[in-house]
């Protein structure tokens, strides 16, 4: 069997974002660009790998019988060393570390194999490799990446793996992906039952839904209580009570504990995002109210499987963490429950934080949807301490889409030893605010002197090509033509029917060649899907993970920037650039770290965007602090540019806008101009929009000091006629601000509205519209 290579538009099978979810049979995986990525593969097996953007490399090497080199089993032929995969293998990754361990535990030497190589650099976009095993084999890929610099715009990309299994019997069966490391306890827990173990504190417990929609419950109690006589064990009420969190709802709280107030495990990795902390395991008397009498349920297997360990003692009904149950609860309060979100090899990691007592079920429901209507096992790993796992929840860019972990930008090892308030923001990793500081000082350093913000989760995408102006001309709402080698134009893309995809900034680094950065991943699956449709000659490159950035915003931002970045003739200086154009130098002399600084920012203040590569982003922070220390820079969290972004006027997707909204309505008329005489995507509905406009995004200013929510109703009398969208307290201008939604009859300045608290009706607060942006409206401060 030898491999194939299919190009467009043959796509058997390929994930394409957007499009209808793939035969739930086909196993699906992403390889990183620079990563790398292994399995066991039996005779008729078929793989099948596409790099959506072209040009990635693919390198195999394949092991046999006796550890041997196999390519044949593939159909390949090569006698290079894998020195790509090698490469990835040093990385420091949970994906390189399981491919690692992989090859130890079948003690394969990856330094006697030999390697071919699939998908050149050559390769356009939507071309698919195809291979079929003849025996059974171990093989692994590797994706070989190059770093890429900001003039060189071959980001590496990522590999989309699919595999049809040859022998349906075989999906059937429990197929472990491989441990990250070797682990104390593996565990299954068969179909229906379930087992029991002991952790020692600070030990990681690894659930894993091995074929995806079956539940596991979870329990967990002190073994220094139970050793004292007491018994203590994970409580819904504390947990809730301790966290601040407003359960019930999907989804799992942080650490879990019990009624001593004692914390017994916290949450490390979880790539689901949808469980069930607030109910009981499943008891007799679910099944007998529904006339399945004697039915095993998840109480009965926990009373045995405990029953030796005193004094646990037998109970009716089991607390438990429900993990994959998929659950919440409907405005009528009602609870309600369907197919669990898991797929096959989804995990939970938890750490615990003392010496425990756990058990784990595989759920017998096979009554309701809860399982998917279809039983299978439970596998339970016990890892020691020293296990390298990092902090991570499951991400993906569409329902569709592969999994992806949450990341780390380049700039993470130096925002982490300044804070531990990170939250999840579109799978990166981001600092809420520092400590020993704190939103409200990091805002008065914005407004008085200058603050750096890590904002490496903003979506990047390269447009390239003879045809790429043609192509944005007819995506994006501002005239593309207009835009100069050096310019950066802030605009928007809208589906047919005028509703927003994404807001963004579009940079024209060349003639040919241009970056668009957008605040979401609809805009990088939008621009991919109209580009497989356009027939034009051009390429598109997803490079948020080669190009991240830091926004250096305040008063000072120029001083700093001047004494930190060099720029070549016919460049720019920092001192010379104007609003919305870049420039191109390097910090530390002409063979220093090269950055691409942009005059934009999301702060209403003279501010510049400094994109690296992310190998470099801990010194482009560091040459940046060191200057900027003496003038009052401070590191600057999420929670703060919420604010300054509001008191500027800026908008923020999810809130202020959404799919249903058109720019006018989000207060963004300027990215539509009226003159722009070319046709793009959604023009013919603005246009209708634009002239019969049913609400506007108006400024409010609040009686009192209550801030009001996103969502909360907006009245005029009993009738409901907006929405806040975001609201904050001015520490500057000392008011309650907010943006609503209203209707255009009700958006006359200084029209009186109320927004709605409690039932909206109980609990109203006083407000009057306004004019918007509330700070420095004429935008003196960012044209300085």
């Amino acid at each position: 069997m030898s491999a194939t290579i299919l190009t467009s538009p043959v796509k058997p099978r390929i994930f394409v974002p957007g499009k209808a979810a793939l035969d739930p049979g086909v196993e699906r995986y992403v390889m990183k660009g620079g990563g790398t990525a292994a399995f066991e593969l039996d005779a008729g097996d078929r793989i099948e790998l596409a790099s959506l953007e072209g040009g990635q490399p693919v390198e195999v090497a394949v092991f046999g019988a006796k550890g041997k080199s196999d390519l044949g089993a593939l159909g390949l032929k090569g006698m290079a060393k894998p020195a790509g995969i090698q490469r990835a293998l040093e990385a420091d990754g949970e994906d390189a570390a399981r491919v690692r361990f992989g090859l130890y535990r079948r003690g394969l030497d990856l330094g006697r194999a030999k390697a071919a190589h699939v998908l050149t650099p050559d390769a356009g976009p939507g071309e698919i490799v195809t291979l079929e095993a003849e025996r059974s084999v171990f093989v692994v890929f590797g994706a070989p990446a190059e770093p890429m610099v900001v003039w060189d715009q071959t980001p590496p990309s990522d590999v989309l793996i699919f595999i049809q299994r040859a022998n349906p019997r075989l999906l059937n069966t429990a197929r472990l992906p491989d441990p990250l490391a070797e682990p104390r306890l593996d565990i299954l827990v068969n179909i229906a039952s379930a087992e029991s173990f002991e952790v020692y504190e600070g030990e990681y417990i690894q659930i894993i839904d091995v074929q995806g929609r079956q539940c596991s419950d979870f329990l967990a109690f002190n073994r220094k209580a139970l050793d004292e006589g007491r018994e203590q064990g994970l409580d819904s009420v504390t947990t809730r009570t301790l966290n601040g969190a407003a359960y019930p709802a999907p989804g799992l709280h942080s650490k879990f504990f019990d009624k001593d107030r004692n914390a017994l495990v916290e949450i490390v990795q979880d790539t689901v995002g949808r469980h069930d902390t607030f109910n009981l395991a499943c008891t007799t008397r679910y099944y007998e109210d529904m006339g399945y009498f004697g039915h095993p349920n998840c109480t009965d297997n926990f009373n045995g499987t405990l029953k030796s360990y005193t004094p646990i003692s037998a109970l009716s009904g089991w607390p438990a963490i429900n993990f994959f149950y998929n659950t919440n609860v409907d405005s009528h309060n009602h609870i309600w429950s369907d197919e669990p979100w898991s797929r096959p090899g989804d995990y939970v990691v938890m750490r615990a934080l003392t010496d425990l007592v756990c058990a784990a079920s595989s759920c017998p429901s096979d009554i309701d949807a809860s399982n998917g209507w279809h039983l299978t096992e439970i596998q339970v790993r016990v890892y020691a301490k020293d296990t390298p796992f990092k902090r991570s929840i499951g991400y993906r860019m569409s329902p569709d889409a592969p999994l992806q972990l949450t990341r780390e930008s380049g700039f993470h090892p130096r925002t982490s030893a300044l804070t531990r308030a990170f939250g999840e923001y579109r799978g990166f990793w981001v600092p809420h605010h520092f400590a020993n500081a704190g939103a409200i000082e990091e805002y008065w350093a914005c407004r008085e002197k200058a603050v750096i913000m890590d904002l490496s989760p903003l979506r990047k995408m390269e447009v390239l090509g003879p045809d790429s102006e043609q192509f944005l001309q007819g995506i994006v709402t501002r005239d593309v033509r207009k835009l100069s080698v050096g310019q950066v134009f802030y605009t928007t893309m809208c589906y047919e029917h005028g509703g927003m995809v994404d807001d963004g900034t579009l940079f024209r680094l060349g003639e040919n060649n241009f970056r668009w950065i957008g605040g979401d991943d609809a805009s990088l699956i939008w621009l991919k899907e109209q580009a497989a449709k356009s027939g034009l000659n051009l390429n598109l490159k997803t490079a948020t993970s080669e190009v991240h950035n830091v926004a250096v915003q305040g008063p000072k931002s120029r001083e700093i920037l001047r004494q930190v970045v060099g720029t070549p003739p016919g460049r720019p200086t920092i001192d010379e650039l104007g609003l919305f154009r870049f420039t191109i130098g390097r910090i530390g002399g002409v063979a220093g770290i090269p950055v691409l600084v942009s005059r934009t920012g999301y702060t209403g203040e003279l501010g510049y965007e400094v994109f690296c590569h992310p190998k470099d982003a801990p010194k482009v922070w560091d040459a940046i602090m060191e200057v900027g220390k003496p003038l009052g820079l401070q590191p600057f969290g999420f929670d703060a540019l919420d604010m300054v972004r509001i008191e500027a006027g800026l908008v923020f997707g999810g809130h202020d806008f959404d799919t249903t909204t058109d720019p006018f309505e989000a207060g963004i008329a300027f990215t539509v101009p009226a003159k722009k005489e070319e046709d793009y995507i959604g023009k013919a509905a603005l246009e209708k929009r634009r002239a019969n406009p049913l609400r506007k995004l108006v400024g409010l200013e609040i009686a009192g000091n209550e801030k009001p929510s996103h969502g909360d109703p907006v009245f005029v009398g009993r009738a409901q006629v907006g929405i806040v969208t975001s609201a904050m307290r001015s520490p500057l201008l000392k008011k309650t601000l907010a943006f609503a939604r209203v209707d255009v009859t009700h958006s006359a300045l200084d029209a009186k509205l109320e927004v709605g608290r409690l039932d909206g009706q109980q609990k109203r607060l006083k407000a009057t519209v306004v004019p918007f942006p509330f700070y420095d409206p004429e935008k003196k401060r960012v044209r300085m």
